[in-house]
């Protein structure tokens, strides 16, 4: 190996991934690593039986194979890379996961929680690691992810969808280092997946099924990755800064290199906001508008005559933006569009996972109130700035403005909240008993003194 490959930033990263210790960690960056594993294990059951899941975990059952980790909810025992899998895929689901990791003075858009958090459950599961390994190599792959986004400037615009990219890039750190491999076959492994990656954003763009998927191939091809990288296999010395590595390949380029290195094993970057309502995040400080008028003026959706959404220019250009439509698949349609999400405020004061059924979709009500929105510009602002007029059949204007919507680091959901919502979505999914529930929240609080992983797990099958 030669001196410069010796000094390059994948050596680096390659090392870090595995030199990182709990020791290594603030309180700060503690607390937030156990709050994204809450929240992604109970996105995980609530998601369960979202569209298309109960066929894909038909599918994988009858691929067969070792029984080495848990489908939850479902309890069924497949390969380690395939309940990874499908795991994160539930997690996806609702797009109700952590998001949007923040470097420096922005955010980035990203999920990549929902891929990192089930890859290191159930490889955890299988290789019955504590809940310290769990937080430590859960926080050196969302690092070494978030670091390769924010490298090259990230934007929706050469068509990649990240969560098939980076996420992979994350997944893959977090299957070598619970797998045992060298720094050598850790950076075999980077190259490894190289070959693997893809995902395209017309998926969210047509609402199909498929924008789940991405995310879970990459929890599935990092462990792939490491395996192969295991048992000999090797790959692209350089997978990020190679003629043909990554950001030559799904980025225009390494814009900020230095993030790929600086602070590297001081600093642990992750994704940075929790999510209140299962919808896109793009379209969160609407929603934050309209329930805000309808706590204060106690608005009634018959009583509309008009609503005006004023957003960012990007955000009205992007497939939020786009007329409300129904395809065939209607949760697609709805999670991913303004109108939809702004009418569903409206009409039934919150946003829940049940209005995101064919039949709350299909309402009639639904429909209306969403004829009634108009989608303007908004001047300025940030891309989760959004200002809300609400024009009333008695001549009565009402509007809410927001640039700092809940979930934020600025505006952060509480750890009751955070608890909450876990419970949320154990009941809405049916198949977690409350006692269970509360038990696994127990032992999510107390993570660092958890002795297996496989606890955790026994307690979220239904």
């Amino acid at each position: 190996m030669s001196d410069d490959v010796k000094s390059s930033p994948i050596e680096a990263l390659s090392a870090n991934v595995l030199a990182t210790r709990f020791e290594n960690f603030d309180q700060a960056t503690l607390d937030g690593a156990k709050g994204r594993i809450t929240e992604v294990l109970g996105c995980a059951v609530g998601g369960a039986r979202a569209v298309g899941n109960p066929g894909l975990l038909d599918l994988v059952k009858g691929w067969g194979g070792k029984e080495e980790a848990t489908i939850l909810v479902y309890g069924t025992m497949v390969p380690v890379h395939n309940a990874a899998m499908v795991n994160s895929i539930m997690a996806r689901s609702f797009d109700f996961e952590p998001v949007a990791p923040w470097v420096d003075d922005g955010d980035i858009p990203a999920h990549i929680s929902g891929t990192t958090v089930m890859t290191a459950v159930s490889l955890g599961e299988m290789t019955d690691i504590n809940g310290r390994e769990l937080i430590t190599a859960l926080l050196v792959g969302d690092d070494i992810a978030v670091r390769v986004l924010a490298a090259h400037n990230f934007n929706f615009t050469l068509g990649w969808d990240n969560t098939g990219t980076v996420n992979m890039v994350g997944a893959t750190a977090i299957a070598g280092r619970l797998l045992g491999l060298n720094e050598r076959q850790m950076r075999h492994a980077f190259g490894i997946v190289l070959s693997q990656m893809a995902g395209s954003m017309q998926n969210v763009w047509d609402g199909s099924t498929a924008f789940k998927l991405p995310q879970g191939l990459s929890a599935r091809n990092g462990i792939f990755s490491a395996q192969l990288a295991k048992a000999g296999w090797t790959g692209p010395e350089d997978m990020l800064l190679s003629r043909y590595g990554f950001y030559h390949l799904y980025a225009d380029g390494c814009k900020n290199p230095d993030l790929l290195t600086r602070d590297l094993g001081k600093k642990y970057y992750s994704d940075s906001m929790l999510k209140p309502y299962p919808s896109c995040r793009a379209t969160h400080p609407a929603v934050d508008c309209a329930l805000a008028l309808i706590n204060k003026y106690d608005i009634k959706a018959e009583d509309i005559e008009e609503v005006v959404l004023y957003e960012p220019r990007p955000g009205l250009e992007g497939f939020c933006g786009q007329t409300f439509r129904i395809g065939e698949f209607p949760h697609g349609n709805a999670a991913f569009n303004y109108r939809y999400n702004v009418a569903n405020a409206l009409l039934r004061r919150s946003v829940k996972p049940e209005h995101f059924s064919e039949a709350a979709i299909h309402d009639p009500e639904i429909k209306a109130l969403v004829g009634r929105i108009v989608l303007a510009e908004m001047p300025g602002g940030n891309t989760l700035s959004a200002e809300l007029k609400v024009k009333m059949k008695d001549g009565r204007d009402f509007s809410e403005f927001t640039d700092t919507p809940k979930g934020n680091p600025q505006n952060p959901m509480t750890k009751d909240e955070i608890k909450d919502k876990f419970r949320a979505n154990m009941e809405y999914s049916g198949a977690i008993s409350r006692d269970n529930a509360e038990k696994a929240l127990e032992l999510l609080e107390n993570l660092e003194g958890l002795d297996s992983v496989r606890s955790i797990v026994k307690l979220l099958v239904g």
